[in-house]
């Protein structure tokens, strides 16, 4: 062959194999089915004391339900009533709780990308409601609908998450009363994936459900939950009308909601771990109750935020011992109630995606996952105590999920035979890299991160110094170039854009902005 000669190629050759391994896999991972050991640190004395003094709080200090419906509800299901205040009967919490079910499923617009939580069965799911956002140059400002939209299709590319969520960012470019709607299409349209759903008043979650009704079916919906919705507790030990009417909304239609007492530790609990989880615990139980007045069986979910308060600055703080100390103590809870349960993912305080923001969200991640959460929220994006949303933290906490994801399903000993026959071909003083066992396995035997840099420092440098922020950020852009939509059903997507356009018609914009399709 001359010098000048095109070189041959072989099908299947070193360039197709280096191919294959660079190539990018956007197949969503299955549902973590977590094969760790729980972190079950209370004794079984410690999980009925805490029960206790629980259902002490419900029976004789109360909680205040500011809402004439849920208090005519709480009536005639049997509950002493005092003005906004209830007082409950342990036997009726218990006897409501014993109706939730242990397990459910999360049906997506693909089937095939539908998913279990309870028991072994958890999912990841980004992060919601940041004001900011850090965007494709890292620079901090206000988001829009087409912020809204690139995260969604982050969401959709990204294997280990498995929601699109709702508002991951705030879109200012579009009214506050409409919002909702725009929210929840955005969800649907560029994710086929499961979806959170608007719960910012009670006719906004009714819209979200007939959204559901229109992408499902009615009947589909009546028995399959399609979407979750929040509801936060103001505690201490108070619900409002604006979450317990959106909780009537979803409960009615037979969708689970997370239902989630707020704890800035120190703040609106008592300074103490046990004593906060034991007021935390009261407040989801009183909620989780009524979910089972408003339709006995329906789905719910045992939710709560934790975070404590910095005793300087009264700042929330995370990653701290006690938010992790909680979490393990409140998976042991929702664990005797027999209910799923879901917790608060990769939260940051920094301001910047540096080694804080890592060490406060590696802290938490670890701690959710031994603590056998299902329903892990806030999973990607969250930094600044949740006012922005990072592109960068973003792409690199869904990988954090998918090292977790791997970890979640422990060391399997399906080759261990074959693996330790290499042992003996080997032997002293050899190495594993050019054996046939080793070929076959190595783009499996252990993850390799696309985001983290290991090689050597003169290698790193000459391809430019680059940090894992710049690095997040091209991969973020990459992935933005090869997304592709999964595209709805025509006759469904019309049917959407003309129940927004007519409840855009309906409901009066709280400002002058407006936003077309």
């Amino acid at each position: 062959m001359t010098l000048d000669a095109a070189p041959r190629t072989r099908s299947g050759g070193r360039a197709a194999r280096r191919a294959l391994r660079t190539a990018t896999d956007f197949t969503m991972l299955p549902g973590v089915r977590n094969k760790l050991p729980t972190c079950e640190f209370l004794s079984g004395a410690e999980i009925e004391r805490i029960d206790a003094a629980s259902m002490d709080i419900l029976e004789n200090v109360g909680v205040v339900f500011r809402d004439d419906i849920a208090l005519a509800d709480w009536r005639a299901a049997g509950a002493k009533v005092q003005g906004e205040r209830v007082y409950f009967d342990r036997g009726l919490i218990r006897d409501l709780m014993a109706t939730i079910p242990a397990t459910l499923t999360l049906h997506a617009r693909d089937p095939e990308k539908s998913v279990k939580l309870g028991g072994r069965d958890a999912i990841f799911v980004p992060m919601t409601g940041a004001p900011y956002l850090r965007d494709l140059d890292d620079v901090r400002r206000n988001p829009t609908l087409d912020d809204l939209a690139m995260f969604h299709k982050l969401s959709h590319m990204l294997p280990a998450l498995h929601s699109s969520a709702h508002h991951i960012v705030e879109p200012y470019d579009h009214p506050i009363s409409q919002r909702h709607l725009r929210i929840t299409y955005s969800s649907m349209k560029h994710s086929d994936k499961t979806f959170m759903g608007m719960t910012t008043s009670p006719r906004n979650a009714e819209d979200v459900i007939e959204m559901c009704r229109i992408l499902f079916g009615s009947d589909f919906i009546d028995t399959h939950p399609v979407v979750t919705g929040n509801c936060n507790g103001n505690s201490p030990l108070v619900w409002d009308e604006t979450m317990l009417g959106a909780m009537r909304a979803f409960a009615r239609a037979n969708q689970p909601v997370l239902c989630s007492p707020f704890v800035l530790g120190g703040a609106n609990t008592p300074a103490s771990v046990a004593a906060s989880v034991a007021q935390l615990n009261a407040e989801a139980l009183s909620a989780l109750a009524y979910t089972q007045v408003i339709r006995r069986g329906a789905p719910a979910i045992y939710g709560h935020y934790l975070s404590t308060v910095s005793m300087k600055s009264g700042a929330p703080m995370a990653g701290t011992p006690e938010i992790s100390l909680m979490n393990f103590m409140i998976g042991q809870m929702a664990r005797f109630y027999g209910v799923p349960w879901r917790t608060s993912n990769t939260l940051g305080g920094a301001k910047t995606f540096d080694a804080q923001a890592g060490y406060e969200s590696a802290t938490t991640l670890s701690a959710t996952l031994h603590a056998g959460a299902h329903y892990i929220w806030h999973s990607a994006g969250w930094n600044e105590a949740g006012m922005h949303c990072s592109v960068a933290k973003f792409i690199v906490d869904a990988e954090q999920c998918a090292m977790a994801h791997r970890m979640a399903q422990g060391v399997s000993f399906d080759d261990f035979d074959a693996a330790l026959a290499a042992v003996r071909d080997v032997g002293p003083g050899g190495h594993y890299l050019g054996h046939p066992h080793t070929q076959e396995n190595f783009q499996t035997a252990f993850f390799m991160p696309q985001m983290f840099d290991n090689n050597s420092i003169e290698q790193w440098q000459a391809e430019g110094s680059t940090e894992i922020t710049a690095r997040a950020l091209v991969y973020a852009r990459k992935l933005l170039s090869d997304y592709e939509e999964p595209k709805l059903d025509p006759a469904k997507d019309e049917e959407l854009r003309a129940f927004i356009a007519k409840r855009e018609t309906d409901i009066p914009a709280s400002d002058e902005l407006n936003q077309t399709f």
